[in-house]
C-alpha cells in the first residue's frame, strides 16, 4: 500500500533476490520515461524504496502520481 508522507507517495517493495529488484527497476524505468514522470528510488540489495511527487507542482501530489503508482503495482501483481 502507498503511504502519503511529506507530499510523497511512498513505498518499499522487497525481492527475493538483487537481481528481481533490479528488473523491477528496469520496468518501473520503461514506464516512467514513457509517462515522462520519475520517480525518486533508493535500492540496496532486494529492497527498492519509491518515493513519487510532481516537481511542476511544487513537489506535491498529483493524479500522475497516482497513475504511475498504480502502473508500478501492476508490475508486482
Amino acid at each position: 500500500m502507498w503511504k502519503e508522507e511529506n507530499n510523497q507517495l511512498c513505498k518499499t517493495f522487497t525481492f527475493p533476490t538483487f537481481m528481481e529488484a533490479f528488473d523491477f527497476m528496469s520496468m518501473v524505468a520503461v514506464i516512467a520515461e514513457e509517462m515522462n514522470h520519475h520517480p525518486w528510488w533508493s535500492n540496496v540489495y532486494n529492497k527498492v524504496e519509491i518515493k513519487l511527487s510532481t516537481h511542476d507542482a511544487d513537489n506535491t501530489i498529483t493524479a500522475l502520481d497516482y497513475e504511475l503508482a498504480k502502473k508500478i503495482d501492476f508490475i508486482v501483481k
